[in-house]
């Protein structure tokens, strides 16, 4: 069996919006990172850079199961002395996308192309975003947090 290799002119960078309201912060994060990698094209190569175009919208109103709220989120700038925590509730009330970006950023492969991939991401705290001139797909997740209903 041959390994299947994209031509240049076969990949192409797609766009779809997500609506993060009620979603599980994990759930999404999985999700995203899919289309981010372009896993869920048949034109798929773990090398090539396939990856997709992803807007998430309402990132506010995601939803954290179990004890989240009372954990931090540590992050660190590589200089000495650069290590940041911050809790998850002064997150969700400050800047909710850093939460989005940290847990689809765990759940991409360590390598250059996912540097390149994430830069794809855009992620936006309310319903507005300024994308509406590329005409993004909905990509819908229908397994929505119990709690927040």
């Amino acid at each position: 069996m041959k390994t299947f290799t994209p031509k240049p002119a076969d990949l192409t960078h797609d766009w779809y919006i997500v609506d993060a309201t009620d979603v599980v912060l994990g759930r999404l994060a999985t999700h995203v990172a899919t289309l981010l990698r372009g896993k869920n094209k048949p034109t798929f190569a773990p090398h090539a850079d396939s990856g997709n175009h992803v807007i998430v919208i309402n990132a506010s109103k995601i939803a954290l199961t179990g004890n989240k709220m009372g954990k931090e989120l540590y992050s660190h700038s590589g200089r000495p002395g650069g290590l940041r925590r911050d809790s998850y509730a002064e997150l969700m009330q400050n800047k909710p996308e850093r939460i989005i970006m940290a847990a689809v950023k765990g759940m991409m492969p360590k390598n250059r192309l996912s540097k390149v991939q994430l830069d794809r991401l855009h992620i936006f705290a309310g319903e507005e975003h300024p994308h509406t001139p590329q005409k993004p797909q909905t990509f819908e997740i229908t397994q929505v947090s119990q709690q927040g209903k």
